[in-house]
Parts: C-alpha cells; sequence; structure tokens
C-alpha cells in the first residue's frame, strides 16, 4: 500500500482492501459525524461511538478501492473494534502525519 497516500492494507475475511484518506473520504467522514470544521472533526475523532467508527471505517473502504466500496454492512459490522481502531488511526497517521 502507498503510505504517502496514506493507504493502509486491511484485511476483511480472506480479501485485502485498501483504506485510503481521500478528500471525498474526508467530507464523507465530516458529514456522517456533524463536523463542520477540520478542528472539529479532529476532536470528535477522539471521541468515536462504535457506529461512529463504522461509518468511518466505512468511508475509508470506499475510498481505498471498488472492490471495498462493496463490501456489505454486515460485513464491516463483523470486524473487531480493535482492529478497526487500529487501521483507522494509522490511515489518519500516514495521511496527516
Amino acid at each position: 500500500m502507498k503510505g504517502a497516500r496514506g493507504e493502509v492494507a486491511f484485511r476483511v475475511g480472506r480479501a485485502q482492501y485498501a483504506l485510503c484518506l481521500t478528500l471525498g473520504a474526508l467530507a464523507e467522514i465530516e458529514t456522517a459525524l456533524g463536523c463542520d470544521t477540520l478542528t472539529g472533526l479532529h476532536t470528535r475523532l477522539k471521541h468515536l461511538s462504535a457506529e461512529d467508527l463504522y461509518l468511518v471505517l466505512k468511508a475509508l473502504l470506499q475510498a481505498g478501492s471498488p472492490a471495498g466500496a462493496r463490501l456489505t454492512e454486515a460485513q464491516i459490522r463483523q470486524i473487531s473494534p480493535a482492529r478497526a481502531i487500529q487501521a483507522v488511526a494509522e490511515v489518519f497517521r500516514l495521511a496527516l502525519g
């Protein structure tokens, strides 16, 4: 995966997908979490609910690849919270430094 683009490899079941923080994914995450600034989003990301984590992970999967966008809600919700949090944190760390 491409760290400079904020891409992280992420396995779901037997398949590997890319998580990617694009401008579109960032905008989608802001909207989903009800934030109107990047500062607000930064603060909000520190206090994610399980539903918030699902929405963020879904946006990153959709931005990563067409295959990631085809994952169902049930498939994404089966991912362990610890793996999801770790992957989301890594994507943001790589993309934003």
